[in-house]
């Protein structure tokens, strides 16, 4: 059945590239499939696609090439290659990148020093944002997105183990237009499971990260499972780090982990109101 969705959507990526090529409407799926395709992406990169989806996600968030995207904390640049192309004619887009600011953001510096053109736009701020910091004006976003990192919030990475998930969650309200999307993706816990592995296991409650979204002002728009994994039971020895692309057991069990592939993961929908 994964290998049948797989197919299906690579045939209708390249439906979509293949009818902007030929000067059909672009549409906003279509933008996206053109930005996914194109071939100024890592390889190693376009290999996740069959578990990361990145045009159906988006797709489901909304994002647009005239939008403001922020992206928070976008670690190796894996989504960058998509949102910095798709945005750079009419949109913005902002990498906020985490506690180590001004230090953070190498992959994003580097891309932009690879090729100005596509990604020389841009803008490095800081996330969560310190006093004097540069951070994303308050009320100028149209999307603000992120991908599997509420749970290094909720176990307070970089900051001495204390859960700062709802401040990140108030600072992304902020930076919202009234009406605009918040895009989360992020590692599944069972909702049967103890909330206390959320603190060390990578993985995250759908209800947990909904109650932080409602707290910090959002209204819950709705869910997609185009990112689900039902192999993944979520409760590997290291954790989420366990399966690809981390490996932390390096060769241990090696390929039962790659059969799996890459988390369970939710994929939900936020509106600022």
């Amino acid at each position: 059945m994964r290998q049948t969705l797989t197919i299906i959507a690579v045939l209708t990526t390249a439906v979509a590239v293949a009818s902007v090529a030929t000067g059909a409407p672009r549409t906003q799926r279509s933008a996206l499939a053109e930005a996914v395709a194109s071939p100024s992406r890592t390889p190693a990169n376009v290999e996740r696609d069959q578990y990361r989806h990145p045009v159906d996600t988006l797709n489901f968030f909304g994002v647009k090439p005239g939008n403001t995207v922020v992206e928070i904390w976008p670690g190796g640049g894996w989504y960058t290659e998509i949102l910095a192309p798709l945005t750079r004619a009419k949109g913005h887009y902002y990498a906020a990148v985490g506690p180590d600011f001004p230090n953070g953001g190498k992959a994003v510096e580097a891309l932009k020093a690879k090729d100005a053109v596509l990604y020389g736009h841009a803008k490095l701020v800081a996330f969560p944002a310190q006093a004097g910091q540069p951070k994303v004006p308050d009320g100028s976003a149209d999307v603000v997105v992120t991908f599997r990192n509420v749970h290094n919030w909720r176990m307070g990475y970089k900051r001495d183990n204390q859960d700062y998930s709802l401040e990140a969650f108030q600072q992304m309200f902020a930076m919202l237009k009234k009406g605009g999307t918040l895009g989360i993706e992020d590692h599944r816990l069972p909702e049967s499971a103890s909330a206390e592995r959320e603190k060390t296991s990578g993985y995250m409650k759908v209800s947990t990260v909904r109650r932080l979204a409602e707290q910090a002002g959002f209204q819950f728009v709705g869910a997609s499972e185009i990112n689900a994994n039902p192999r993944d039971t979520a409760d590997w020895p290291n954790g989420v780090w366990t399966l690809p692309p981390t490996y932390r057991l390096k060769d241990v069990d090696r390929a039962k982990y790659a059969a799996i592939g890459e988390s369970d993961r939710m994929t939900l929908k936020f509106r600022r109101p």
